[in-house]
């Protein structure tokens, strides 16, 4: 099924359209100022079922932090004599074209490959329509804890046996979208979740400001990050509480934010 035909996509419920899952690992956090993929994984979702798996480490051609092995297990080796990216670039967007793109923190992975793409003059598909997981989660699952993949995926009875790598964080995802589509009744047709997603990540961006706003009066003097978060900054969760995400905590580290 090709998704670029809208008459089919109009008449199937989006759950049972082709799905392209992706997940990146990466060197850090800011792909605009050299931080690169180290790996990246596409997982295919056709009526609700896997059909397809691919993944590969990538060599970044900058250092990597023991930060970053502690956290994903990959480590400098791991990435000696592996493709670059532009190695990988033609089969990766195979693999992504006539599919409705899904991340979990859509934004994050979403800027490394556009950069990514930019560097060898290529560009994500055009028109691509994206669904982020995290962004239902944080909607329907208000008020039951933080909003780390495993913890939304517990909840949900979906297993991720391997955190933080990018091909088990991928097939954990697309299960979780699915499993949050199902628990929340949300529309079978694509473009009114689209129209949902986009309503409540503006509302969750909104009260995220706040949040924000209400912190840094709080706090007074004390230092804040580039994107306007505390230093200790929180990371997808801290809208439901003081839990620090470990993740962008580590990450903000490496980058004298922390």
């Amino acid at each position: 099924m090709d998704i670029l035909d809208a008459k089919t996509a109009e008449l199937t419920p989006w759950y049972d359209l082709p799905l392209a899952v992706l997940d990146t690992e990466t060197t850090g956090l800011a792909p605009e100022t050299g931080d690169c993929i180290i790996e990246v994984a596409v997982i295919h979702f056709d009526r609700g079922e896997v059909t397809g798996r691919w993944s590969t480490l990538l060599d970044p051609g900058i250092p990597l932090h023991p930060d970053v092995t502690r956290l994903t297990g990959i480590s400098p080796d791991d990435l000696m004599e592996q493709p670059s990216f532009v190695d990988v670039a033609d089969e990766l967007l195979s693999r992504l074209r006539g599919r409705i793109l899904v991340a979990y923190n859509v934004p994050f992975d979403r800027s490394f490959l556009i950069h990514e793409f930019a560097r060898i003059g290529k560009t994500l598909p055009e028109g691509a329509k994206w669904l982020d997981p995290l962004v239902i989660a944080r909607q329907t699952q208000k008020g039951q804890g933080n909003m780390k993949l495993g913890t939304v995926a517990k909840r949900l009875g979906v297993q991720l046996d391997e955190a933080h790598r990018a091909q088990a964080d991928a097939e954990c995802a697309g299960k979780v979208l699915l499993a949050l589509g199902k628990n929340a009744s949300l529309p079978d047709d694509l473009d009114a979740v689209l129209d949902l997603q986009e309503r409540w990540e503006a509302a969750q961006e909104a009260e995220r400001s706040g949040w924000r706003s209400r912190q840094q009066q709080g706090r007074g003097n004390r230092p804040m990050a580039d994107d306007g978060s505390p230093r200790n900054a929180l990371g997808a969760a801290y809208p439901h509480g003081d839990e620090l995400d470990p993740v962008r905590y580590m990450y903000l580290r490496l980058a004298g934010r922390g």
